[in-house]
């Protein structure tokens, strides 16, 4: 009787056949590569573009952006006011500039006039006695607060060297001109008049002519200005360990900013690169790196000779093919944290220039024409007191937060609409010299009854508490 034996426990690798990949690698030697170093440098691109990094939060200059965009719908109805020869609209009319006010579609146009007091006022027209006023009775005019205002900031545009600034833009240009209509977008934020075309031009025909729609400097051109100095620079020499020069590159960043080693590295080795006049035109076969050195400093010549030191992204988007941008400004401005620093505070991001503020968010060199800002924010600060003081019964305290009605002034925030831009006040879609040419502006119908009621509704409301005046002989229209 024969005993069966228990197979071994290691009987079951010879039934497993070995992979022939595993083989190879086992008996695969690794072969060197000999490569010349020359020819490996060459090959290896100076500057490889990064991804876009993670935005990190600055609350100082958020809180900046959202100060801004509180005063979107008082600033643009002042400047559309202003740019009437009156200085009042009809409310029928300026029902139609929802588009360029950046109101909701649904949302009446009457409540949002009243929040501001100090600022502007509904009259009712001399010519027509009605049994009460209605939308076709009333109209919207600037209050002598707001005409004082208008008449300090045209003083202070006359003392400003504007012309200097205009001079700057045209010498970034290949053509050494530009469109009015896209001067237009960022007028307001270098501190130009709306009719800068029939004022301030004209006085300087040494240094403008127009052509066409275009604006572009004299023949011959007068010679370009210096550019601004590099934002990097080394530190003085100062009895202090802490001031001396670093023995190693450093990339001064804002205060909280951390950056990983590759976009670091991009960064130093960036600002190594020879200084770019913006000027002047690239040669032909320039790099894209030195593509991307040009238009940074582009950027900053702009955004240095804003009054806030700040612009909206979309208005440097309209100058992309004049300025010579990339197209995927957007990244570029978010790649270079140590220039500028895009904010998402409001209905669209702003950009700021990093070198001209400090820590706190303040500005390290105020502009004379912040004077204006200012007077804006105390008029409307002033105004929410007088409302908070009618709604309560009694009168404010000047210490007295805004908080409540800070959702108030964001009126668009959500909005999905296209937001309007002051170019659109040089062409007839808003309103004409007769307020009869009205054009759609992104606003309702007028045939839209519910709107209308709704609009009555806040017009008798208005009536009712005494907040429309009568109009005088100046208010006909």
């Amino acid at each position: 009787m024969g005993l069966a034996m228990a197979p071994s426990s290691l009987s079951f690798l010879s039934a497993q056949p070995l992979h022939p990949r595993r083989l190879h690698r086992q008996t695969a030697a690794p072969t060197p590569t000999v490569r010349c170093a020359a020819k490996a440098a060459a090959d290896a691109p100076a500057l490889r573009p990064l991804p876009p990094p993670k935005l990190v939060r600055c609350p100082a200059l958020d809180r900046q952006a959202a100060r801004a965009n509180r005063l979107r719908f008082a600033r643009k109805l002042l400047t559309l006011l202003l740019s009437k020869p009156r200085g009042f609209l009809p409310l029928r009319v300026l029902r139609r500039c929802r588009g360029f006010l950046g109101l909701p579609r649904r949302r009446p146009l009457v409540p949002f006039v009243l929040r501001y007091p100090t600022l502007f006022r509904l009259f009712q027209a001399p010519t027509s006695s009605p049994l009460s006023p209605s939308l076709s009775t009333l109209a919207v005019g600037l209050t002598p607060a707001a005409h004082a205002l208008a008449a300090d900031l045209a003083a202070l545009r006359r003392g400003a060297d504007l012309a200097a600034k205009l001079h700057r833009l045209l010498l970034m240009t290949p053509r050494r001109s530009l469109l009015v209509s896209k001067l237009a977008h960022i007028a307001p934020d270098l501190g130009l008049a709306m009719d800068f075309r029939a004022t301030l031009c004209p006085r300087h025909p040494d240094l403008f002519a127009f052509h066409g729609h275009a604006l572009q400097l004299a023949d011959p051109p007068p010679p370009p200005p210096a550019p601004l100095p590099p934002p990097l620079r080394p530190a003085a020499q100062t009895d202090r360990l802490i001031d001396r020069p670093r023995r190693f590159p450093h990339l001064p960043l804002r205060r909280g900013l951390n950056l990983r080693r590759a976009h670091r590295d991009y960064l130093l080795r960036f600002h190594t690169l020879p200084e770019v006049s913006p000027f002047e035109p690239l040669p032909q076969d320039a790099s894209a790196e030195m593509a991307e050195r040009r238009a940074c400093a582009v950027v900053r010549e702009v955004l240095a000779m804003t009054v806030e030191k700040r612009t909206l992204v979309d208005h440097l988007t309209h100058f992309r093919r004049d300025f010579g941008l990339p197209n995927r400004l957007h990244a570029l401005l978010v790649r270079h944290p140590e220039l500028f620093y895009v904010s998402i505070k409001g209905v669209r991001h702003s950009v700021f220039l990093v070198e001209a503020f400090d820590d706190e968010g303040r500005l390290l060199v105020e502009d004379a024409m912040l004077v204006g800002r200012d007077r804006l924010e105390e008029l409307v600060r002033e105004g929410k007191r007088i409302r908070r003081a009618d709604r309560n019964g009694v009168f404010a305290v000047d210490g007295d937060s805004d908080e409540d009605d800070e959702g108030d002034d964001n009126v668009a925030e959500g909005s999905s609409e296209l937001d309007g831009d002051f170019a659109d006040l040089f062409g007839d879609s808003i309103t004409g010299e007769d307020w009869n040419v009205v054009g759609d502006g992104g606003g309702i119908d007028e045939d839209d009854a519910e709107s209308d009621a709704m609009e009555e509704f806040w017009v008798k409301k208005a009536v009712a508490q005494g907040l429309v005046d009568s109009g005088t002989e100046h208010d006909v229209w």
